[in-house]
């Protein structure tokens, strides 16, 4: 399932951060306890909220958990976590610092056919970062990134097949210090 909306994208996030939404059993205290919530759930139509909370309900992003006070909260699904993630690893960026380090990141993979999928988002990911190819399974970049990495290999759970290398110097190294304009 797609989420289009930049509406549903903030709320599924915002429920992977931690905010807790809570609905108490009675219809009247729905309203009153979205007013006491995070700034930004207030910023979200409450009408557009409460579909969209039943949308991903049906969908099987959320499931709904009663306390021992007889509030109903909202907890994602792990179809749910596994979703906000894709959109946290559409926000990622690497910065660019000021000055090169002179060390090179490469990434390697050998990831297998059975995870075709994640390899090829891996790849596809790797070259939005702003990685160059230096091989069909090689990327190449001068700046920080091992967090990125790690936290994109711990997503589509392809660890063992990763390897992230930090190097001083490779082998026809001028062509990319063109490409990445380290001159």
């Amino acid at each position: 399932m797609a989420l289009k909306s930049e509406t549903k994208q903030k709320i599924l996030l915002l429920l992977v951060a931690g905010v807790a939404l809570g609905f108490s059993r009675s219809p009247k205290n729905y309203f009153k306890i979205l007013d006491v919530v995070v700034k930004d759930w207030k910023e979200i139509e409450k009408r557009k909220l409460l579909r969209i909370v039943k949308e991903f309900y049906e969908n099987r992003l959320i499931d709904y958990r009663e306390k021992e006070d007889g509030n109903v909260y909202i907890v994602l699904t792990k179809n749910g976590q596994k979703k906000a993630l894709e959109y946290q690893i559409n926000e990622l960026k690497i910065k660019k610092p000021d000055k090169w380090d002179g060390k090179w990141r490469i990434v390697i993979f050998d990831i297998p056919e059975k995870k075709k999928k994640a390899r090829e988002v891996l790849r596809a990911k790797l070259k939005d970062l702003g990685f160059k190819e230096l091989q069909k399974s090689v990327f190449v970049l001068p700046y920080e990134c091992e967090d990125e990495i790690d936290f994109i290999v711990e997503v589509f759970e392809i660890r063992p097949y990763v390897r992230f290398l930090r190097v001083e110097s490779f082998t026809n190294e001028e062509q990319f210090k063109l490409k990445f304009k380290l001159y």
